[in-house]
């Protein structure tokens, strides 16, 4: 019996160093989200120069003051899919980040 007992113990430390470890990598992946979200707002122009944005399904939608300045070629380095202009808006298609992205830049804001 006390041999059973040690191994459940054995396996209770390792499935809690793994936890640990889950939560480690979650923690840094959000900061470097975090990062990656400052660095496509540089992009954009600073928060300054971002009027308004939405989120549509895949698409992150923003209104601009001067689209002249937005670093399209960056962004696209970023993994977006394709950007379309019209006017003084940018519809970025981003995929399954859109919403991700519409949170962190309110928390910016």
């Amino acid at each position: 019996m006390g041999d059973s007992m040690n191994q459940i113990v054995q396996y209770g430390i390792i499935i809690l160093l793994l936890i640990i470890i889950a939560i480690a990598i979650i923690k840094s992946k959000r900061k470097d989200f975090k990062i990656e979200i400052n660095k496509l707002v540089s992009y954009l122009g600073g928060k300054d120069n971002i009027v308004s944005y939405e989120v549509n399904k895949s698409r992150f939608i923003v209104t601009l003051k001067n689209v002249n300045i937005v670093n399209k070629e960056g962004i696209q380095k970023m993994g977006a899919r394709g950007i379309v202009e019209i006017d003084n808006q940018l519809k970025i298609i981003l995929g399954e980040n859109a919403n991700v992205l519409k949170k962190h830049i309110d928390e910016l804001k």
